[in-house]
């Protein structure tokens, strides 16, 4: 996609990380010169962060517009000119393992370095940690979640789940709950909802105020077969691992298939690593009956301890 970041016309910035991007775009970075990147070292700080990490290529295209925004506004202050402030509220959008919990922490650093956040912490929470069982209880236990997240970003998984219920579930009281908090705390923290695409679409629908309070909203499409491949020879060298040439292979073939079969499920990072730790365990019970444990074997990972027919690893 030529264009991932698009402004619709309500307002809202929708953001598509297009993964497979592998050319550099030096118009993503804000600082030309030397000089001016150690004038930008919180900017620099995040993209060395990011460039740890396989794709999400244009999340970094996301932070220079709000570094940009952020920098300027101290160059109006200095001048005495107006100063506004934005809402900055997110809605990620993707499958399992697509880097949104790794990209909310990453964002809460670097509003806490450029000083939008004062204490920068990720509080991650889920439906159960909400809504309570009874009247009234889910919107105290809401307001004790809101209010550990002060100075930092809240960020809610799965939270279509929150409407399952209709009118009558407590979901609906933990919404109206944050909505209030959103509106009268809205610079204290951030808040970011995430969940799998079609049914945060369809969540974001029952509420019609709902959208316009995310100005930001962040698509996380599955990984690529190649990126997936760099992920999993990255957590298995992470763990002083290497795989054989025909292990290789052999995830490569599977991967392509598993990939397309589960589109819409697939858990993408989640799934490659329970797939390395599963194939490291098979691999040290075909160590011990084979009693091989010279280095050249206690390293290698062969086609054999990915036994895809047997595997208990989940896909989703």
């Amino acid at each position: 996609m030529s264009n991932p970041i698009n402004t619709k016309r309500n307002g809202r910035i929708n953001v598509v990380l297009n993964q497979t991007r592998v050319e550099k775009d030096s118009k993503t970075l804000v600082y030309y010169s030397e000089q001016d990147k150690e004038k930008h070292e919180v900017l620099k700080k995040f993209e060395e962060k990011m460039n740890q990490y396989v794709g999400l290529k244009d999340v970094k295209r996301l932070i220079n517009e709000i570094y940009a925004w952020l920098y300027v506004n101290r160059c109006r202050e200095e001048n005495g000119l107006k100063v506004s402030k934005q809402v900055l509220h997110m809605i990620f959008k993707g499958n399992p393992g697509t880097g949104k919990t790794t990209v909310a922490r990453l964002i809460a650093e670097f509003f806490h370095d450029m000083n939008v956040l004062e204490k920068g912490h990720l509080l991650e929470v889920e439906r159960a940690d909400l809504v309570g069982e009874y009247i009234g209880h889910t919107a105290q236990k809401t307001r004790e979640v809101i209010k550990k997240a002060q100075g930092g970003v809240l960020f809610v998984d799965e939270a279509y789940s929150l409407a399952r219920g209709g009118e009558k579930d407590f979901g609906k009281e933990a919404i109206d709950t944050m909505v209030k908090a959103m509106e009268d705390q809205q610079h204290d923290f951030v808040l970011i909802l995430a969940g799998y695409s079609k049914e945060m679409d369809y969540f974001m629908s029952l509420n019609p105020g709902l959208p316009s309070r995310f100005p930001i909203s962040m698509e996380f499409p599955n990984y690529s077969l190649e990126e997936l491949i760099d992920i999993l020879m990255a957590m298995a060298s992470e763990r002083e691992y290497k795989l054989s040439q025909e292990a290789t292979r052999h995830l490569r073939e599977h991967i392509k298939i598993i990939r397309f079969e589960q589109e819409r499920s697939f858990s993408n990072g989640r799934y490659i690593r329970n797939l390395v730790e599963e194939a490291i365990r098979k691999q040290a019970v075909r160590l011990l009956r084979g009693g091989l444990f010279e280095r050249k074997h206690l390293e290698t990972l062969e086609a054999d301890d990915f036994n895809f027919q047997a595997s208990r690893v989940n896909t989703q």
